[in-house]
């Protein structure tokens, strides 16, 4: 039943990902122009984004590669909370990274018995 729930998990992280970097894509652009970061910068992110949540997919058949994905996107999340920080954003800009590193933490964990 757990196994279910880390899936599950793992499909709203990759959905989430992917519906912001393919279909928010201009929001991104934004974004990042705002917090001073490069196109360059911008898509090396999100290039990484996009294969460790391919990764995460490939981890619910392949339950140690779900441990270093999640793991990679909470890293990357980390990054997220920082520049948010950075450039002094409201509260509100901080909650989506934040939950996102929640959630890899949480698959990173129950996952962690895999290695």
């Amino acid at each position: 039943m757990m196994e279910m729930w880390v899936a599950v998990l793992q499909v709203v992280i990759f959905v989430s990902i992917w519906v912001v970097w393919v279909f928010r894509f201009e929001n991104i652009v934004v974004e990042f122009r705002h917090f001073g970061y490069s196109p360059l910068f911008r898509n090396f992110i999100g290039a990484t984004k996009l294969s460790l949540a391919a990764l995460l997919i490939a981890g619910i058949r392949y339950p140690n590669l779900a441990f270093f994905a999640a793991n990679g996107i909470a890293a990357l999340m980390v990054g997220a909370q920082i520049t948010h920080l950075r450039v002094k954003n409201p509260l509100s800009k901080f909650v989506p990274s934040f939950v996102l590193l929640l959630l890899c933490l949480t698959v990173a964990y129950l996952q962690k018995s895999h290695l």
